[in-house]
């Protein structure tokens, strides 16, 4: 039986690897449950998987309280003391943004495999990241489509054999529209994603394809590859999630239906595959054809932006996090315009400019910086939308 911890059980991740053990009871055991702010829906998953602890990490929201057996915890700490806890062999962290680093750390250090879909723990520290996983003896399995396929094609083969790896992106709900067609796009648009059904930042991500910057910086530190050797291409169809070239011009690629089931199963129950019927099959005449494209980098600029971040390596990836986050919430509350996500992002990065990291404090404060400018550049923006829309 293996014992689980979910980090963000009430988004759409932790939410799928609920339905995955609830699939499996004979071989997962959900022991922890950890939400930010959701207590009704927590609630919920309390009382159908019986869990020893749950934890409501924000202080101000009243602890339901249900479940026999169920201890109720609240408070950052509590999430991290879950995150190390010797009572668990998988942490899931499903948390979105920044704030998934500390437990990463946590559970990395503790010694646990750590089932990652945070992708800004890696983006953020990911020497950090290294570092604690080599300390603890620890193993990071991506939960992500796209690396989940990295991994299983990568298995048996070592890195040296490898040329270059191949990431996929569906293009989000504007593939094809030009930069200034882009200008007008409002955020009910930018939430109506053709192929996956994810939570809304992460959404508002694939749809900018700084989602797929975020992914290369994390293949960077997952597999070791430098930039040159990570490259990407839209594949609407979303069936091959990567490619892995070798050195003699094999290239192997892991297809699938689209369901972030599959990469969560996989991780949880790594390296041995588990049977699951209730997942789709791949059928090949119906998935195709099967097309590629070149990412437009003028119409979608938040991905070399967030390659050249990872490029420029010490603070710069934090930096581009941070800044994005507030860029996207500032679109989502129709502050600011789809194409000035790029812009707040781009400015960002400029001012605050590159600094090493050494330890999470470095983090935490090159975080708290990006996002104090970020918010004035979109404060700026907005006023001069006001203005101008006046």
């Amino acid at each position: 039986m293996i014992r689980v911890a979910i980090l963000g059980s009430t988004g759409s991740i932790g939410r799928s690897a609920l339905e995955v053990a609830a699939r499996h009871p004979d071989r997962f055991e959900i022991v922890a449950l950890v939400a930010n702010q959701s207590a009704e829906v927590l609630a919920q998953q309390v009382k159908a998987f019986r869990p020893a602890i749950a934890v409501l990490c924000d202080e101000s929201v009243t602890l339901p309280g249900v479940g026999a057996g169920t201890r109720w915890l609240s408070g950052r700490d509590a999430m991290l003391e879950v995150a190390a806890s010797d009572g668990v062999d998988v942490v899931l962290n499903a948390l979105v943004g920044a704030a998934g680093l500390e437990p990463t750390l946590e559970a990395l250090g503790a010694g646990h495999r750590l089932a990652l879909a945070n992708k800004e723990s890696l983006v953020a520290g990911g020497p950090l990241v290294l570092d604690a996983a080599n300390t603890g003896k620890a193993e990071i399995i991506p939960i992500d489509s796209e690396h989940s396929a990295i991994l299983q094609c990568l298995e048996g083969h070592s890195l040296d054999s490898v040329r270059r790896i191949v990431l996929t992106a569906s293009g989000g709900p504007f593939r094809g529209r030009s930069a200034g067609e882009l200008r007008h796009v409002d955020a009910s648009s930018a939430l109506q994603h053709p192929t996956w059904d994810m939570g809304a930042k992460i959404t508002v991500d694939s749809a900018t394809l700084a989602n797929k910057a975020l992914e290369v910086i994390e293949a960077h530190f997952l597999y070791g590859l430098d930039y040159e050797s990570i490259d990407a291409v839209v594949h609407p169809q979303s069936v091959i999630h990567s490619f892995v070239e070798f050195v003699d011009g094999s290239v192997l690629a892991q297809l699938g239906f689209p369901t972030m089931e599959l990469p969560i199963l996989y991780a949880l129950h790594y390296p041995d595959r588990v049977e699951d019927e209730q997942l789709q099959t791949y059928d090949p005449t119906q998935a195709s054809p099967l097309t590629f494209e070149d990412i437009d980098h003028e119409a979608f600029p938040m991905f070399a932006l967030g390659v050249e971040a990872g490029r420029r390596s010490g603070c710069s990836p934090a930096v581009y996090n941070a800044s994005n986050e507030i860029a996207v919430q500032a679109f989502l509350a129709d502050r600011i315009r789809f194409p000035e996500i790029a812009r707040t992002v781009r400015d960002t990065m400029d001012r605050v400019g590159t600094s090493t990291i050494r330890d999470i404090d470095d983090v935490l404060e090159v975080d708290s910086a990006a996002r104090a400018v970020a918010t004035e550049v979109a404060d700026t923006l907005s006023a001069a939308r006001t203005g101008t829309d006046s």
